[in-house]
């Protein structure tokens, strides 16, 4: 951190494999039903997109996951999370994201839907890494409802893989937070209810739950 938002971003090529730590239960929450449309998305390997070298000129605003089950709004926190920002808009505006599904439901401890690895196997990322952000204290409830984080396998291991939290969750201050879910927050608690394939708190959702595209806006 304390990099100016005009400084070179540094990346390194690095394989991602993804893990988040188990906390506390939490108490299961009345969702709304909502339709979700049947996809033939399947894991795939992901485009090659080469790094930002240097920060945008001009921050979006917000990303809208457009999804077979409807859309989610994250408000970026773009003062906070800049070089984050910038990759992640770097590999959507490249169609990185598209078609992609989210491959990972947790539901009892912690309470995420973790996305973008285009191979849907937690061991996918774009072949580069870069710093940590916005760092939350290590205190309970540390990643509240509503927030998005990247997914790491350790410091400085970002790349594409990020997680929507549902439900309040307590988590080592590991993981970058970057926006928060401002629309279809619903959707994300739906498709938890719906569980986890083939029983079990950790695995692939019931619901297949796809990124169709990112817009950026």
């Amino acid at each position: 951190m304390g990099m100016k938002m005009k400084r070179l971003i540094g990346v390194v090529s690095i394989v991602i494999v993804t893990s988040l730590s188990l906390a506390p239960a939490h108490a299961a929450q009345k969702t709304p039903e909502i339709k979700c449309t049947p996809t033939k998305a399947t894991g795939h390997t992901p485009k090659v997109i080469a790094p930002a070298t240097k920060s945008l000129a001009k921050y979006p605003k917000t990303f809208t996951l457009e999804t077979n089950c409807g859309n989610i709004v994250i408000s970026l926190l773009n003062a906070k999370a800049p070089i984050t920002i910038t990759q992640l808009t770097t590999l959507a505006r490249g169609g990185y994201f598209d078609n992609s599904l989210c491959h990972r439901l947790t539901t009892q401890g912690l309470f995420v839907l973790q996305c973008g690895d285009p191979t849907a196997t937690g061991r996918g990322g774009p072949g580069f890494a870069y710093i940590d952000e916005n760092l939350p204290d290590p205190v309970k409830n540390n990643y509240r409802e509503g927030t998005v984080a990247m997914a790491n396998s350790g410091p400085s291991t970002n790349g594409s893989q990020f997680f929507l939290v549902y439900g309040k969750t307590t988590l080592e201050p590991n993981y970058t937070i970057w926006g928060k879910i401002t629309k279809g927050l619903d959707i994300i608690k739906a498709v938890a209810k719906a569980g986890v394939a083939g029983g079990g708190t950790d695995g692939t959702p019931a619901q297949s739950f796809v990124i169709n595209k990112i817009v950026i806006n």
